[in-house]
């Protein structure tokens, strides 16, 4: 069997310039350019949040409430009807979303410091009262979009740019393991960790959230996905350091699987 393959050297620019094909913008996504960080992983983790929407048709129903951070950029990017809530409240204002439209496919999009640090009681309230919405946590340890600080999800040794010597358990405490909680929950239904630093986690951050999303069709009650992402500026590391650095230090501490299925 013959083998038709070709091979392209990559260690020289190619003879003939790159043309582009296609941005691969996902249709939900009306702007793919943003400000974020290079080596920034929240608009991956975004990106698989809107291709999951797109394939279950969920888009003409959907209500997406966005805390505050970095990612916030994309509240304006999104072709879904968007909220915008005061730090750690989205899922209290998804709770009322819900209630008043029922029928209505409710998600909120919050990194760590907005869900774990100011808004803690707001998503483990919504988990035990088993609110029918979905819940996206962005978690690099991290608040990336006032400097940098360390957030209550940091992992011990995780540098950041305010506290390069990184966290101390004496002086900071240990880190919060959102998920792990949120699952031990009778209202919640379906909890997940996944990460986005290399194309095998993207793929599985991918199905998670479709499970998440189908749990929420289904009526079984309150799910969350905390998504891993990378913050090489926040983490104060070079930017092609990004994914070895969540790998070596923020998964170890926040596994990677799902928690709780119902």
């Amino acid at each position: 069997m013959s083998d038709d393959r070709v091979f392209i050297s990559t260690d020289k620019p190619p003879a003939e310039s790159a043309a582009l094909v296609d941005d691969f913008t996902p249709s939900l996504i009306t702007q793919a350019n943003h400000h974020l960080c290079p080596g920034c992983g929240e608009p991956i983790a975004i990106r698989a949040a809107m291709e999951a929407i797109e394939e279950l048709e969920l888009a003409q129903s959907t209500i997406s409430v966005f805390g505050i951070g970095c990612y916030t950029a994309f509240a304006h990017n999104l072709d879904v009807e968007v909220v915008q809530a005061l730090h750690g409240r989205a899922p209290s204002v998804a709770t009322g979303v819900k209630r008043m439209l029922p029928d209505g496919f409710v998600m909120t999009i919050q990194g760590d410091g907005d869900m774990v640090n100011e808004g803690l009681q707001e998503v483990l309230h919504a988990a035990a009262r088993g609110e029918n919405i979905t819940c996206l946590l962005l978690n690099n340890g991290v608040f990336g979009e006032t400097g940098g600080q360390m957030t209550t999800t940091t992992t011990l040794g995780q540098r950041t740019k305010t506290s390069i010597e990184g966290r101390d358990p004496h002086q900071h405490g240990h880190p919060i393991l959102l998920s792990d909680l949120a699952a031990t929950l009778d209202g919640a239904a379906y909890v997940a960790r996944c990460a986005v630093n290399n194309a095998g986690n993207v793929a599985r951050t991918k199905r998670y959230i479709t499970r998440a999303y189908e749990s929420q069709m289904a009526g079984a009650g309150f799910s969350l996905v905390e998504i891993l992402t990378m913050c090489p500026t926040g983490w104060f590391v070079d930017t092609l350091e990004g994914p070895d650095y969540l790998q070596d230090t923020l998964a170890p501490v926040h596994n990677i699987g799902e928690l709780k299925t119902v």
